[in-house]
């Protein structure tokens, strides 16, 4: 697996791609083949201030269910709408997909995520 190294990446299998003072969020290529073909993304309110590691929305494939963590404490702004009717868009380019972006509170909070080699050393570990 080739991971981009444009982003950071949390222990629970998201990434985080910085667009100028707001944070893109979406889930991993081994998150996405691990939950197989998805079938519902959503339950993302935006509005919503959260803390690291608060529920940001799931994503539900045919196998199960899975939660998504906000990778920094912030405030949802918006949700990926194409989802709501193809969230198989993931499965198709999981490093293309974004699912919410996210204002971060604090830029330098993203400094404390994993840089691409540590998260494929974590997927590694398994």
């Amino acid at each position: 697996m080739s991971l981009p190294n444009d982003r950071k990446y949390t222990s629970s299998h998201e990434w985080v791609k910085a667009e100028g003072d707001i944070l893109l969020v979406g889930i991993t290529d081994s998150a996405q083949d691990q939950l197989g073909d998805l079938v519902f993304v959503g339950d993302v309110n935006p509005g919503a201030a959260l803390n690291a590691g608060d529920t940001a929305g799931v994503v539900e494939s045919v196998k199960a269910a899975s939660d998504i963590y906000a990778p920094v404490d912030g405030e949802i702004v918006a949700f990926n709408e194409a989802l709501n009717d193809q969230p198989n868009l993931i499965n198709d380019a999981a490093f293309d997909t974004w699912i919410f972006k996210i204002k971060p509170n604090n830029m330098a909070d993203t400094e404390g995520l994993l840089d691409a080699a540590g998260y494929q050393a974590q997927v590694d570990a398994g």
